[in-house]
């Protein structure tokens, strides 16, 4: 690529003015993704994409538009601003929307201290697909595996740039590197499957190949022989691999921008009991080598720390500029945004307050109930709080896991399951969303 993306957002804006804005943003994407796939020990599918992206927003007094392009070409963007300004002539006025003022950029951030990008070289194929066949042959290693579905490596990096005509300009690079398998025990009608997988910022960060190929074969054979859970109410608990979607239900609710559109379950209840008040949900978006860290938001505005419930308490809204300004707030510094849509809220990286007891140890307190180590499907009430998901995982008996479960569904209400979970000390702490296993007592089991 000829120019720097800085120079390309710079290049944007400078369209945008010629052609008449008032104001204007622009983001530019370069990205770089490798994949490859083995099976039975022979390379199936490898690909290697490259890519840039520009968005261009500009505003017309209240009106704004936005435009998006992968051609970098001097007279492109003068024809991307030259569009966006006239589809900004047509657009409805919008009083809440606009740019931050100067005052309110970020001014001073530290790129290196978060350790976004990883300074070693791109994997060579070769490497990949090495990564790839070793957690394949762990998994087929494992009586009882008839076939591992899929293992896979893959490395990725972006670098990404954000200008705007108040004054701010700033970008960041960053790296991942991920194995995964998907692993199929039993034949036939019998047949179960199970996954692992990581996916870090550094190569030295990852789980080896041969522990994820090994987990997921033993997790597709722990499945065999699944019958459905009687129907009633029973104790659940959200394993650690799917406990976040729990967390992320309340987050979604939290947003701003469902917030400000009134259809949210958590709507009247700023400043009340959502979660036991021994638990806390704090957003820290400085966290070294985590794949949602990041120096600032996508409206330029600083990130920070912050807790979005505090002692059991919801103590704000997830925000960006336009719906803080539709609440009358301020914002979080949670803009996000790609190159073509204007920017929305969103959640960095979050933890929730662990417990003290071991997975194992709520298990055995639960007496008889459900351990769910898979959902399928999403019935969620946005409005209400009403959920019921479809879900598979292990059957307790006296405190010990039994047998196999799946066709079932747990059924609840958000607001009332919340406010009553348990977590366990298990939650992986390198993970974007640190949540540990919960239990929840009194959830309604559909099965036999």
């Amino acid at each position: 690529m000829s120019q720097s993306l800085d120079s390309l957002t710079q290049a944007l804006l400078d369209a945008a003015r010629r052609a008449g804005a008032d104001g204007a943003d622009a983001i530019a994407l370069q990205g770089t993704s490798v994949s490859v796939d083995v099976r039975a020990g022979a390379l199936e599918h490898a690909e290697r994409s490259e890519g840039l992206d520009l968005g261009l927003r500009v505003f017309l007094g209240q009106r704004q538009a936005n435009v998006s392009s992968s051609d970098a070409r001097a007279e492109t963007i003068e024809t991307m601003a030259e569009r966006a300004v006239a589809m900004a002539r047509e657009a409805p006025e919008d009083p809440m929307i606009g740019l931050a003022s100067p005052d309110q950029l970020a001014q001073h951030w530290d790129i290196a201290a978060l350790e976004l990008a990883d300074p070693a070289d791109e994997p060579a194929p070769a490497n990949l697909q090495e990564d790839a066949a070793r957690a394949e042959a762990a998994a087929l290693a494992h009586d009882g595996i008839s076939q591992v579905q899929a293992a896979s490596a893959g490395y990725g990096e972006t670098s990404v740039h954000l200008a705007a005509s108040n004054g701010f300009s700033g970008g960041y690079r960053r790296t991942s590197r991920s194995v995964s398998c998907v692993a199929i025990a039993g034949t036939g009608a019998e047949m179960e499957r199970d996954y692992d997988g990581d996916s870090r910022i550094f190569q030295a960060d990852l789980r080896s190949s041969g522990e994820i190929g090994d987990t997921a074969a033993r997790r597709a054979l722990a499945r065999l022989n699944a019958k459905q859970p009687p129907t009633g109410t029973f104790p659940v608990l959200f394993d650690e691999r799917i406990s976040s979607s729990l967390i992320g239900h309340l987050l979604g609710a939290a947003n701003g921008a469902a917030v400000a559109r009134g259809s949210s379950w958590l709507l009247d209840k700023l400043g009340q009991q959502v979660l036991p008040d021994t638990l806390s949900i704090i957003e820290d978006p400085h966290r070294p080598r985590v794949m949602g860290s990041r120096p600032f938001d996508a409206e330029g505005l600083p990130t920070q720390r912050r807790a979005i419930v505090e002692n059991g308490t919801l103590t704000g809204w997830t925000l960006d500029l336009a719906n803080a300004r539709k609440l009358g707030m301020a914002s979080t510094g949670n803009a996000a945004k790609g190159t073509s849509a204007p920017p929305s809220p969103s959640t960095w990286n979050i933890a929730l307050t662990q417990g003290t007891s071991s997975r194992s140890d709520l298990i055995r307190d639960m007496g008889t109930g459900l351990v769910v180590t898979s959902l399928i499907g999403s019935t969620i009430n946005p409005n209400t709080g009403d959920y019921s998901r479809g879900a598979a995982g292990f059957w307790v008996e006296d405190g010990e896991i039994t047998h196999a479960i799946n066709e079932c569904t747990i059924a609840g209400n958000l607001n009332d399951m919340l406010r009553r979970i348990i977590p366990a000390n298990d939650a992986r702490t390198h993970l974007s969303n640190v949540v540990p296993s919960l239990l929840i007592e009194g959830l309604t089991l559909a099965g036999s």
